[in-house]
This record gives structure tokens, C-alpha cells and sequence, in this order.
């Protein structure tokens, strides 16, 4: 746990043979691929790069289709880009932006000024509530109680 002051160095050693065999896929060396159709059964079926591309057999011009299809990509990108901004993102912003306008409006105009109304309130509406509750809510279940009470049930067994 102590300071260690010496510097330790690393190394890897490699023979010469085991190096050349571990570069030899990267210098390009295919492996074989063993043939699927030896007897050309399926010689219909195989379908090439020229086929799907579809251009004359004189003119491989590969090089030019991927960069101008790329062009034309980044191009139409760019495009529906600025039309989708200019047509939803924009307006949509705008309407947003009005409508929280709105919103923040009414809180503060409308609704905040209720909830303080209520709140200033609230202690006289409780003391006028259990008022009530004691000279009319009270006394009229109290009497109903009373006359209640003097009723019997009596379940008779056959």
C-alpha cells in the first residue's frame, strides 16, 4: 500500500510464424468458400448485384449511382425537412404558445383569485355550517332517534 517507485514495463512476445498467421486474414487472404450448388440445380434462382442494380453490363458505373442516389437522399432530406418545419414545427409553436398564454391568464386572473376568495372564507362558512348543524341538523335526528327507539323487532321462528 506503500509508494511504489519503480516503473514496471509490459511486453508482448510473439513468434515470427504465430505474428504472420495472425495478419495473414488482413493482408487479404479469402478463405475458402465451399460451392452450395456443385451441380447447378439452382442456377435459375441465383440472382446477382447487376440484377437488382439493373444497369447495362457495358456500363458499371457503381461508383456513380451510390454517390448520386446518396445526393439525392441527403437532398430530399434536407427538403421535407424544411417543409415539415416550415409547415407543422412553426405553427405549432405558435398555437402552443397562445395557448399557454391563455392558460397562465386564466390561472392567474380567474382561477387563483377563487381559491383565495374560498380560503378567506372558509373559517366564517365553517362556523355558520356547525351552527346550523346544532340547531336544525341535530336536535331533527336527536327526535327521530327518539321515536325509533321505542319500536321492537321481533322475528318469530315457525
Amino acid at each position: 500500500m506503500g509508494l511504489e517507485k519503480e516503473k514496471m514495463e509490459t511486453s508482448v512476445i510473439m513468434d515470427e510464424d504465430e505474428f504472420n498467421r495472425s495478419i495473414a486474414p488482413i493482408l487479404g487472404k479469402k478463405p475458402h468458400v465451399p460451392d452450395r450448388d456443385p451441380k447447378d440445380i439452382n442456377t435459375h434462382l441465383k440472382v446477382g448485384f447487376e440484377d437488382i442494380i439493373a444497369e447495362p453490363i457495358s456500363t458499371h458505373s457503381f461508383d456513380r449511382v451510390w454517390i448520386g442516389s446518396h445526393a439525392v437522399f441527403e437532398l430530399v432530406k434536407f427538403i421535407f425537412y424544411r417543409i415539415l418545419t416550415t409547415f407543422l414545427a412553426i405553427p405549432m409553436a405558435f398555437i402552443a404558445g397562445i395557448v399557454f398564454g391563455i392558460l397562465s391568464c386564466i390561472h392567474i386572473w380567474v382561477v387563483k383569485p377563487v381559491i383565495q376568495g374560498c380560503m378567506m372564507t372558509l373559517p366564517s362558512i365553517h362556523v355558520i355550517w356547525t351552527s346550523l348543524m346544532d340547531m336544525f341538523i341535530g336536535p331533527f335526528f336527536f327526535s327521530i332517534g327518539r321515536c325509533l327507539s321505542s319500536i321492537n323487532v321481533k322475528t318469530v321462528q315457525n
